[in-house]
């Protein structure tokens, strides 16, 4: 329906930049990003250049310039890229998005539909926004009109200081209802200074797995009320359980640093350097304890399903770890989750997402890869097989059909 590299084909992706479904063909995308070093030095978002064979950047004054990709973290969704050219060019300012007040006025800069240069304006509709896309979820919402195209653009105050990156748009049509996402410049900064230096990002890690504090928990407990994380889990042997953290134990601070919900904990913790020993605060059977923790490295075992089973659904899975049950923030490490959907297989079609937990299949459990495995090879993928997904806090059923 759309000619190859027309914008307008992108609209069902939650993330801009996407490549255009168009089967075999090679897949185009667009998305924004601006100039941070005199270098040439590019920040943007990891979705936007992600498994890119090849980035074009071209400037405002119409010069186009390859560009190779410097570091890149999915977790944050922020990449580095470089263009071999040195220069004046403008380089704005980072600001200082924690100084962001609600109703503040912001523009948003970028390339919606391949417009480029495209300027809107609005403000600050609400900051620290969990809206479901990982563990490090701390957006920024604006109703500055954000469109596919001005993902890894910046969000610009009036002092024509960079905010945020323009990252997501909550809409169910794909085109701008007033609510976007934009990751805050505070974060980009700690991450863009171990993308420059060593290409990759190393975080904190607890060790355990957490769950939100509700008004019924807290009463349960005999809290004066709803805040911190409640510990579900432990990872054994790991940096909490060493220093005598106990399941049902309820983190109150960190390192100095109030946790007024659970979601704050995972940030602050993976921007805590590894082997820092920290003071934690929390609530043990009424009675305040404090321990000192030496937070060590969150670490990533990938294993990832075999081609044949990438082929017939057009998706990779990865095992769930103790490691990636707490990045995710799952109570159990049980299940597969997602680790990319190729856009026009099954399970694009079918609406699967990267960070997606599968849980059975067919109605057989998936508790591990070798369960996934099983229940994959029983299924009658002629004549569909049925998914059970954990997305978020929420489970649906999906069906797939393979295309074999």
């Amino acid at each position: 329906p759309f000619q190859e590299g027309d914008p307008r084909g992108d609209f069902w992706r939650r993330f801009f930049g996407g490549p255009i479904p168009r089967g075999p063909q090679r897949q185009k995308s667009l998305g924004s990003g601006f100039i941070i070093d005199r270098d040439g030095s590019i920040l943007t978002n990891n979705h936007v250049v992600e498994n890119a064979e090849k980035i074009v950047v071209r400037l405002a004054d119409e010069r186009e310039f390859e560009a190779k990709v410097i570091g890149k973290d999915s977790k944050t969704d922020i990449a580095v890229i470089k263009i071999d050219a040195r220069g004046n060019f403008p380089v704005p300012p980072l600001g200082d998005s924690d100084q962001l007040e609600v109703g503040e006025w912001v523009m948003a800069i970028g390339n919606p539909f391949g417009l480029d240069n495209t300027v809107t304006a609005g403000i600050v509709s609400a900051k620290g926004r969990h809206i479901g896309a990982g563990p490090y979820d701390n957006f920024i919402q604006t109703d500055a009109s954000i469109n596919p195209g001005n993902s890894g653009g910046p969000l610009i105050n009036l002092r024509g200081e960079v905010v945020g990156i323009n990252t997501a748009i909550f809409s169910q049509s794909g085109g701008n209802i007033g609510i976007g996402f934009a990751t805050p410049i505070n974060l980009a900064k700690e991450v863009l200074l171990q993308l420059k230096s060593k290409g990759k990002v190393t975080r904190g890690w607890l060790g355990v797995v957490i769950q939100r504090v509700t008004p019924e928990i807290a009463e349960s407990l005999g809290l004066d009320k709803a805040q911190g994380g409640l510990v579900a889990k432990l990872s054994k042997d790991g940096p909490a359980e060493r220093a005598g953290v106990k399941i049902g134990d309820v983190i109150v601070e960190f390192d100095g640093k109030e946790i007024k919900e659970s979601n704050d904990l995972p940030i602050i913790v993976a921007r805590t350097s590894v082997d820092k020993k920290v003071r934690v605060k929390l609530l043990r059977d009424k009675k305040e304890v404090t321990l000192t923790v030496a937070v060590g490295e969150l670490k990533e075992e990938v294993v990832v399903a075999s081609a044949k089973e990438k082929g017939e659904f057009g998706f990779t899975v990865q095992t769930i770890t103790p490691q990636i049950a707490e990045s995710l923030g799952l109570e159990r490490a049980e299940g597969v989750v997602i680790t990319a959907v190729e856009p026009d297989s099954p399970g694009g079609e079918a609406g699967l997402r990267r960070g997606d937990v599968i849980l059975e299949i067919d109605r057989k459990p998936v508790r591990n890869l070798a369960d996934y495995r099983k229940a994959l090879g029983e299924s009658k993928k002629d004549k569909g097989s049925l998914f059970l997904v954990r997305r978020g806090e929420s489970t649906l059923f999906l069906a797939l059909k393979s295309s074999r």
